[in-house]
């Protein structure tokens, strides 16, 4: 049985995509080429509308289609797979010790940590939005399994209110979670997560900290060293540790970084 960790670009958004400049051609085409429905002013108009949605929709269309080869765990490149191995590298847990990996979507990077982890346990939590339907508890679950992992557990759960104690954690990690989530203060959201991380646990948080997205997360590296954290850092990843800047650019994963430390 192998494993199932689906793609990070749903092949239902590129199904969209295209059918809209699908759409788009058609409209083009009835009202710009054969002149039907529309005469004047208003054929120029719909014409030239149905042109540029055509041709923005197709490149939307083939950057998407770029962006899944990219991302496939079957591909040549595997990003997924490097980001996910490496992000994996920094979760250190103790023997017996608990992890959690929010937003763990189809489980990788939790039964990634749960495989260099194998005498601890790890609960990878999400919400499964109809965005990834795709993606579910079941899926994960299925996947530990073709893994041969059984140190892992996985539960719905909501990354800004998150389910759990103070200090239940020995680590908490992240992949590409936090951006997706409409915020007007992520870095809220991060002080969610490192509240359920015990006194002396790590942390391996990786997303794009764009100042749009986060602010300044300098100010906030420093916040963290004040209450008392250590070894905070902001490790980039977008400058050939995971990828190029030329690469992390079109793939719109510019400003890449892991946000590590120790409580």
């Amino acid at each position: 049985m192998k494993p199932n960790y689906k793609n990070w670009m749903p092949k239902g958004m590129i199904r969209g995509s295209a059918a809209g400049c699908a759409v788009c051609l058609v409209l083009f085409l009835v009202f710009g080429v054969s002149g039907l429905l529309a005469a004047g002013i208003w054929r120029t108009i719909l014409t030239i509308l149905f042109l540029v949605l055509t041709l923005v929709l197709l490149a939307v269309t083939v950057w998407m289609i770029l962006l899944y080869r990219a991302f496939s765990y079957d591909g040549k490149r595997q990003l997924s797979r490097v980001i996910i191995d490496g992000v994996a590298t920094r979760v250190v847990l103790p023997e017996g010790g608990c992890g959690l990996d929010v937003g763990c979507g189809s489980g990788a990077l939790t039964i990634a940590v749960a495989k260099r982890n194998p005498k601890a346990r790890m609960t990878g939590i999400d919400r499964w939005g109809a965005e990834y339907s795709s993606f579910s508890k079941t899926l994960c679950e299925e996947n530990s399994k073709a893994e041969g992992v059984a140190n892992t557990s996985f539960a719905k759960g909501d990354a800004v209110r998150l389910d759990f104690a103070d200090e239940t954690f020995d680590a908490v990690c992240s992949n590409y979670v936090y951006h997706n989530i409409p915020s007007r203060n992520r870095q809220e959201i991060l002080m969610e997560t490192l509240r359920v991380l015990k006194k002396g646990g790590t942390f391996a948080i990786h997303d794009i900290f764009s100042p749009l997205k986060y602010g300044d997360m300098q100010m906030f590296v420093q916040r963290l060293k004040n209450m008392g954290y250590a070894d905070v850092r902001l490790v980039p990843t977008d400058d050939g540790l995971f990828m190029s800047r030329r690469e992390a650019t079109w793939l719109g994963l510019k400003g890449s970084a892991i946000l590590v430390g120790k409580k």
